[in-house]
């Protein structure tokens, strides 16, 4: 039971740190972007070239991925959704499933269909072993740490500097934002580019974790985290880290215990419990709008 709750930690921090660009873009720009996935897909690509082919040092290629992750979610901000900002929201939504599509097919073109074996970047650590027996890989240790580290240098970012105020400002009201000298499409983009760059790391310890590499590789992933994001309260950068967790232990303990076949039907039919009970979410707020 201990070795199967901290995998499902382990694996829940993953989805905590990918629902975290979710609900981040949620927040401030009122937007779903379903895309998200697939930055983590070209994380993931971008890191395995640099170490397999360029025999670049692990952390040296996660920045390197992070970097290009990060102009990627500005450019995809700048050019399918900047000009969609006063768009409807269905719009939206096609855009982003429509440059979810062409992540995934540019992907297919230029790594190809075949599936690609991770490096190992833990092979020379040894699982650590803990009180009763059960053993942490130190993907797990490292999965978790980033987790709780991504979480609070967020909120202190969010709460304490300059632009995380204007964050939550264009949050509150894009107009009003703009009235105060604050320029909302500069901090959309910023937005996006943290966003992808978590999305980088996320990548790079997914594939670490499972160590098989595709074009599709963030896709299902990526629809559970953004499970996660909406389980824990969309727009809520704590309510991604809890939902996350849960999320990734409920599925754990579902292919431990039940079936893993039903595992993923499990994980989707407590979200639906969840929302029909609280349908923001677990930390969500309910905003009423007087019309």
């Amino acid at each position: 039971m201990l070795a199967h709750l901290i995998n499902g930690i382990s694996l829940g921090s993953i989805y905590a740190i990918i629902a975290l660009g979710y609900t981040m873009v949620y927040g401030i720009a009122k937007m779903l972007n379903f895309a998200h996935g697939d930055v983590i897909m070209v994380g993931g690509y971008v890191s395995f070239c640099f170490m397999s082919y360029m025999n670049v040092p692990a952390p040296i290629a996660v920045l390197l991925a992070m970097a290009i992750c990060t102009v990627l979610g500005i450019t995809i901000e700048r050019l399918a959704y900047k000009p969609l900002r006063s768009a409807t929201s269905l719009a939206v939504l096609i855009t982003a499933i429509g440059m979810s599509y062409f992540l995934q097919n540019s992907a297919l073109i230029i790594w190809g269909a075949n599936p690609k074996a991770y490096p190992n970047i833990f092979k020379d650590i040894e699982a650590f072993e803990m009180v009763g027996g059960a053993r942490v890989s130190p993907v797990a240790v490292v999965a978790i740490t980033a987790n709780l580290v991504i979480m609070i240098i967020l909120t202190l970012f969010t709460s304490r500097t300059k632009m995380g105020k204007a964050m939550r400002a264009v949050s509150e009201d894009k107009g009003a934002a703009t009235l105060m000298g604050i320029n909302v499409n500069f901090t959309i983009s910023m937005t996006f580019a943290i966003g992808s760059g978590l999305a980088a790391i996320a990548g790079v310890l997914l594939c670490t974790a499972y160590p098989t590499l595709m074009p599709t590789t963030g896709s299902m992933p990526g629809i559970k985290a953004f499970t996660a994001a909406v389980f824990g309260g969309i727009g809520s950068i704590p309510g991604a880290m809890i939902g996350g967790i849960l999320l990734g232990v409920i599925e754990i303990l579902a292919r431990a215990y039940i079936s893993s076949e039903l595992a993923d039907a499990i994980v989707f039919g407590v979200l639906i419990v969840v929302l029909i009970f609280r349908p923001t979410g677990l930390l969500g707020k309910q905003i009423h709008e007087k019309v």
